[in-house]
């Protein structure tokens, strides 16, 4: 089969997915009493319209390239991790502690010691999972789901400790110190909470691409997803291969949550903003696991987030829309995933 026969049979799934959510969301504007190509229009122009509207876009795509990666790895090696919302929180918390608690004079280095160390709190994290998975056998879905509450409770609590609450009403830690504040990119649009984490995303994107395709680590991980027992009798240790690979994507989601506060809020407030967990999940599905495609495909959902937002201004459509596509977008890859898998067993039975 030549290349690019191979390259659009990958891209049909993700590429039906897509066209169906679209029209069932056409639909539903539809029968809410709008008009499906005024809705499209106002979208557009919130997304992509002006500077502004693309930086909001970019700034909505930033934490879900990170998370879309960290569901990608996972994927890649035959786990899937939803907990990426908790991982991400996780993070964000410790980039809060040491942004606020931590007196470094050099702004490069504070917020490098954030960010490394939220990722590491968020691989840590996330490699409990694996960990249960790769030793014990537990499933890695139940185990990411319930280590999310267990992330959303702890941080709630410790969050309200006087040692880290700013005084008032609302659960939250002071600002971050101005040197742990990650640069804005105004030269895109002056007033904008788009942020010098892009750059880290895309640079991760590169990074897992690279360790992927072109290392024998990133061979032994997609050796062990798609055949864990071949993988064992090839010599290669599944275990190790599961647990590293959770423990990567949860660094990343680790490294979202950090972004979310020294680069946008400036500090943790509980409950801390959610959805970018589980939209990785959405990104790394309709890009298929392929890192360049997670770019993409974040930057996608990102537009429709603010697309949605300004829906929601000017029309009576509410921004939830964006979730309902999101949702119908996973339900269509999970149903081609569910039946790609399943097909060669179907064969097989047949021919009995």
């Amino acid at each position: 089969m030549m290349p690019t026969q191979k390259l659009l049979e990958r891209l049909l799934a993700p590429a039906l997915a897509l066209a169906f959510a679209m029209v069932i969301a056409t639909v539903i504007v539809a029968l809410l009493g709008e008009d499906p190509f005024h809705i499209a229009s106002v979208m557009l122009s919130g997304s992509l319209g002006s500077l502004r509207s693309l930086a909001n876009t970019l700034e909505e795509a930033t934490p879900l390239i990170l998370t879309g990666l960290c569901v990608a790895i996972g994927m890649q090696s035959g786990l899937f991790n939803i907990g990426g919302e908790g991982q991400l929180v996780v993070g964000a918390f410790i980039a809060a502690w040491l942004g606020v608690k931590v007196p470094v004079s050099n702004a490069g280095l504070h917020v490098a010691l954030c960010l490394v160390a939220a990722g590491i709190g968020g691989a840590i994290w996330a490699g409990i999972a694996g960990i249960l998975r790769a030793k014990l056998g537990a499933h890695e879905v139940i185990n990411t789901i319930m280590l999310n509450y267990v992330a959303f409770i702890s941080t709630n609590y410790l969050v309200n400790l006087p040692y880290f609450k700013k005084p008032g009403q609302i659960p939250q830690t002071f600002d971050v110190a101005p040197s742990a504040e990650i640069p804005r990119l105004t030269f895109v649009y002056n007033y904008t909470r788009l942020n010098a984490g892009l750059f880290v995303a895309i640079g991760a994107a590169l990074l897992i691409w690279i360790v992927l395709s072109k290392t024998s680590f990133g061979f032994e991980i997609r050796c062990v997803g798609h055949n864990p027992v071949a993988s064992r009798v090839g010599a290669i240790s599944v275990v190790r291969s599961m647990i590293l690979a959770m423990s990567i994507g949860g660094f990343l989601a680790g490294v979202a949550g950090a972004e979310r506060v020294l680069g946008v809020h400036k500090h943790f407030v509980s409950p801390f903003p959610f959805g970018y967990g589980f939209g990785g999940i959405a990104v790394a599905l309709l890009a298929r696991n392929n890192p360049f495609g997670v770019v993409v495909t974040a930057i996608f959902f990102g537009a429709l987030a603010s697309g949605g937002a300004q829906v929601d201004m000017v029309t009576s459509i509410p921004r939830e829309l964006v979730t309902v596509i999101q949702a119908i977008i996973i339900l269509f890859i999970a149903c081609e995933y569910l039946f790609s898998r399943y097909r060669p067993r179907m064969r097989v039975l047949k021919d009995e």
